[in-house]
C-alpha cells in the first residue's frame, strides 16, 4: 500500500524542499556514524506521494522537517519526494551501488529481496517499546526472517467504490458485490453509455492493486508455499484472468487502462466515466467526490469471487544499511512513529494509522466506511522476487487483454519467466 500506501495517493509529487545538491543516488558511506559528536548528521529520506494533496504534503513534511530538526538540532534532515513510477528499479539501483537514500519508504513485498542482499538496516530497537500499540498486522507485514525491517507509518486499505448516478442512469439499484453481479451489470452500463470497471494495466501499476485481488478472489496465489515456484498460471489464475480479458472484449474496461498507473484524476474512472473500481483508497474517495459531488460516492466491501479478499498493507520506513549515520536515521524513525506525526500523517493523507492508540478523526462519511473492509485486507505475498515477478507478470496481462496470447498462454509464459528467475536466486 495503489500503498496507499496509494492512488491513491498514485500521482507524482513535485519535490518539497529545494533541491538537493547532491545527487539523487548519492553515497552514503559506511555505518560507523562518522565524525565527532559535535557535527551536524545529514540523513535523507526518499518519501513518495501518500498524500494525494499537493499542498497538504507539503504543508505535512515541511512541518515534520522544522520538528524534526527542532527536537534533533544536531541532525538535518533532507527530504526528497520522488514519483512512484520506476520506484523499484531507482531503489534497486541505490541500494546495488551502496548509495541512496538514509531512510526509505517500503511495503511488505519490497522488503524481503534488500533483506536478502543486506541493503537494510533491522529496526527491532526502534519499534520495540511501542509493538503493542500497532495493529495486529503492522509489525509482522513488516519483518522477515524474524527481525524488523521497517516501522510502520501508515495502513492502507482499498475496497470497491461505486459512482451512483452511472448506476442509476443503468437502472442498477444494488451496486455489483460479485464477479458474477459485474458480469451481469456490464450490458446495462454499456447500454448507458459508460464503462464498467476501473483497471489500471500499466506496467507501472503494482498487480497488488489491480491484478492480484482478483487472483486471491479467486482462490489462488501468486507463489507456491515453499517460495520458490510461482502458482498464479494454476486455475484459479486463468479463471481471475478470463474473468478480467471478458470484460475488455465487451468494453467494460476504458481501454486507457493499457496505460494508467493507477492514478484516478484525470482518468476514465476520476472523470465520471466508469462506473466502479475495485481498489479504491479513502484518499480517492476524496478526489472522486469534487468531480461526481460527495452524494455521488459510494463505498462497498471487497469484491467476492470464490473468497471476499482486497488489498491492504502497512507502510513502513526502512534504513539504508550503507547510511553513514544509522543512528540518526533511527531516531528519525522513531519520531515518525510516534502519535502526533501519525495522527497528522493519516489526516493528511486518508490513510489509517497503523497504531491502535491512534485513531484521526473521520468526518467524511465515504472515508469512512472504508474501515468496514480492513478484515478483508491482506497485505500481499512477500518474496525476494516479488517486484520482478510483477513486472514479468504485468507485461503477459497486457498480452492476454489485447488479443496477442490466450490467458492460459499468457499466464503460462509468464510464470516459465518467473520460475527461471526464482530457480537462479535461490
Amino acid at each position: 500500500m495503489k500503498p496507499t500506501l496509494q492512488s491513491t495517493v498514485r500521482r507524482i509529487a513535485a519535490p518539497l524542499t529545494a533541491l538537493v545538491l547532491a545527487a539523487a543516488l548519492g553515497s552514503c558511506g559506511d555505518n560507523s556514524g562518522g565524525g565527532s559528536s559535535s557535527e551536524t548528521k545529514s540523513i535523507t529520506l526518499w518519501m513518495y506521494p501518500v498524500i494525494g494533496d499537493q499542498a497538504a504534503s507539503d504543508t505535512y513534511w515541511q512541518k515534520v522537517e522544522k520538528d524534526f530538526e527542532a527536537a534533533n538540532s544536531g541532525i538535518d534532515l533532507k527530504l526528497e519526494m520522488q514519483p512512484w513510477a520506476n520506484r523499484d528499479e531507482k531503489i534497486a539501483a541505490a541500494f546495488a551501488g551502496k548509495k541512496g537514500p538514509d531512510v526509505v519508504l517500503m511495503i511488505p513485498d519490497q522488503l524481503p529481496q534488500y533483506v536478502n542482499n543486506g541493503s537494510l538496516e533491522p529496526v527491532d530497537d526502534v519499534v520495540a517499546q511501542d509493538k503493542d500499540k500497532f495493529l495486529p498486522a503492522a509489525i509482522p507485514g513488516l519483518t522477515v526472517d524474524g527481525k524488523v525491517y521497517a516501522a510502520p507509518i501508515y495502513h492502507t486499505v482499498t475496497s470497491t467504490m461505486f459512482n451512483k448516478t452511472i448506476l442509476t442512469k443503468a437502472g442498477i439499484g444494488k451496486p455489483p458485490e460479485t464477479w458474477d453481479e459485474i458480469k451481469a451489470a456490464a450490458p446495462k452500463i454499456k447500454a448507458a453509455g459508460f464503462s464498467t470497471l476501473d483497471y489500471s494495466a500499466s506496467p507501472e501499476a503494482s498487480l497488488n492493486l489491480n491484478f492480484y485481488p482478483l487472483l486471491w478472489q479467486a482462490g489462488g496465489k501468486v507463489f507456491a508455499d515453499d517460495g520458490k515456484t510461482v502458482a498464479f498460471n494454476q486455475a484459479p489464475g486463468l479463471e481471475a484472468l478470463t474473468f478480467l480479458k471478458t470484460l475488455w472484449d465487451e468494453g467494460a474496461i476504458p481501454k486507457t487502462a493499457l496505460t494508467n498507473g493507477n492514478v484516478v484524476a484525470d482518468q476514465p474512472f476520476g472523470k465520471g466515466q466508469v462506473a466502479m473500481a475495485m481498489t479504491s483508497t479513502p484518499a480517492d474517495a476524496g478526489t472522486v467526490a469534487k468531480t461526481w459531488g460527495a452524494a455521488n460516492v459510494e463505498v462497498g466491501t471487497p469484491l467476492t469471487g470464490k473468497k471476499q479478499v482486497g488489498f491492504g498493507l502497512p507502510g513502513g520506513l526502512a534504513v539504508n544499511a550503507a547510511s553513514e549515520n544509522v543512528d540518526a536515521a533511527k531516531k528519525f524513525l522513531s519520531f515518525m512513529i510516534q502519535p502526533a506525526q501519525l495522527e497528522d500523517l493519516s489526516k493528511a493523507s486518508g490513510f489509517y494509522t497503523p497504531r491502535t492508540d491512534v485513531k484521526a478523526p473521520v468526518t467524511d462519511p465515504a472515508v469512512a466506511k472504508f474501515a468496514d473492509a480492513l478484515q478483508y485486507a491482506v497485505p500481499g505475498e512477500p518474496n525476494a522476487a516479488a517486484r520482478q515477478v510483477m513486472s514479468l507478470l504485468s507485461a503477459e496481462i497486457q498480452a492476454a487483454l489485447t488479443g496477442k496470447k490466450t490467458p492460459q498462454q499468457a499466464l503460462d509464459d509468464a510464470a516459465e519467466q518467473a520460475n527461471d528467475l526464482l530457480s537462479r536466486q535461490r
